[in-house]
């Protein structure tokens, strides 16, 4: 049997052996936005599981673009050392390619973290005052964040410009856009977040353009042998929101600045969401969203059973699945996937023994004396 979650996959010059991507998972575990052991470990035992890409986090582009306190960044030297660290460590015991999500959280910003509550810091409490294409806040119990002006704009482009080129520098393989889940990028897209009177609010096209500047920016600086995608959240599930059409015209847009590929998610935009939930209730986007462009797509959301994701790939319905809480259950999700499959993945020496009797082979390269 052929399986086709474990068949390679070039984005430009970038060689994945397998379908499977870590979804960029927010950890909430960094120190002014500095990475640290607790990356380590929980990289560490992801990059080690046989899956075709590592994406880390989402990473702020500044610091008043993180979504707490806790989050990664990537905006000072600091932060570029700590992650040089971090890297090194992972590169020494794994040679799974390391992608890396920039964002910028807007309205969402200076929250606590999800186990203290999720809510709005307040500037005297530790806190910031978030920025935002209009001053609308995310729930009507917080204030209204700041609307960012015309100096802000090119501050935050800027923001993606100068993290992408520390993101060169340490070698990253990949860089995704977060563009999705009620960010700042997002809030610019929807109609729900962004009221705007200039050339960035009202009509579609103008919605579009800063999200597009920021993408082209970064495209300009970084390599053109690396890919560059994008994560979008597909629909807001609200009514006058954002939905798939105008995810189609995004895309279709991303695709000729040089996009690599669509990670479609959806939603975050508002409490008042109705989110429709089952398994794989999101592929559908990724779907269309390649039907119509071309453009290859990650289809991302309750993908759990390696089955699943097999018909998925070989359905045409993307072209990879990214899975987030099934690697955090069992990082190593790949491995029974590829028993189940047919697959085989790399894993390290020191493992080669772990498959079950009838599953040796899913180790590729693997040789295994007695003693």
């Amino acid at each position: 049997m052929t399986s086709a979650l474990f068949q390679p996959i070039s984005l430009r010059k970038l060689q994945l052996s397998n379908r499977i991507m870590v979804s960029p998972m927010c950890q909430y575990s960094a120190a002014d936005g500095n990475a640290n052991d607790w990356h380590l470990i929980h990289l560490g035992q992801l990059a080690l599981g046989g899956v075709g890409l590592v994406c880390i986090e989402a990473t702020a582009v500044e610091a008043i673009g993180r979504i707490t306190p806790g989050c990664l960044g990537l905006y000072s030297d600091d932060n570029e050392a700590a992650l040089r660290t971090l890297l090194t460590a992972l590169r020494r015991q794994a040679d799974t390619p390391l992608a890396l999500q920039l964002g910028h959280a807007g309205r969402k910003g200076s929250s606590h973290t999800p186990w203290d509550g999720g809510q709005l810091i307040a500037p005297g409490a530790g806190g910031w005052a978030p920025i935002a294409p209009s001053a609308l806040p995310f729930s009507p119990t917080e204030p209204p964040p700041l609307e960012m002006n015309a100096a802000d704009l090119v501050r935050v482009r800027e923001a993606f410009v100068h993290a992408a080129q520390r993101a060169a520098r340490l070698g990253i393989d990949a860089i995704e856009l977060h563009t999705a889940h009620g960010y700042l990028l997002h809030e610019f897209l929807s109609p729900l977040a962004n009221r705007r009177s200039d050339a960035y609010g009202g009509s579609l096209e103008n919605r579009l353009r800063f999200p597009l500047e920021v993408f082209s920016a970064v495209r300009k600086v970084w390599p053109e042998d690396k890919p560059l995608g994008v994560r979008i959240s597909a629909s807001d599930w609200i009514e006058g929101g954002w939905d798939l059409p105008q995810s189609i015209e995004f895309a279709q847009r991303l695709k000729a600045a040089g996009c690599d590929w669509i990670d479609a998610s959806s939603g975050g935009l508002a409490p008042e969401q109705k989110i429709v939930l089952g398994p794989g209730y999101q592929v559908q986007f990724a779907e269309a969203i390649r039907r119509e462009t071309g453009i290859p797509t990650i289809a991302v959301g309750l993908i759990t059973e390696p089955r699943q994701a097999e018909d998925i790939v070989a359905a045409g319905r993307a072209d990879m699945v990214a899975l987030a809480r099934g690697l955090l259950f069992d990082p190593h999700w790949a491995w029974r996937a590829a028993a189940e499959l047919g697959g085989q993945v790399r894993a390290p020496k020191q493992y080669w023994r772990a498959p079950p009797r009838g599953a040796e082979a899913i180790f590729r390269d693997a040789k295994v004396g007695q003693r």
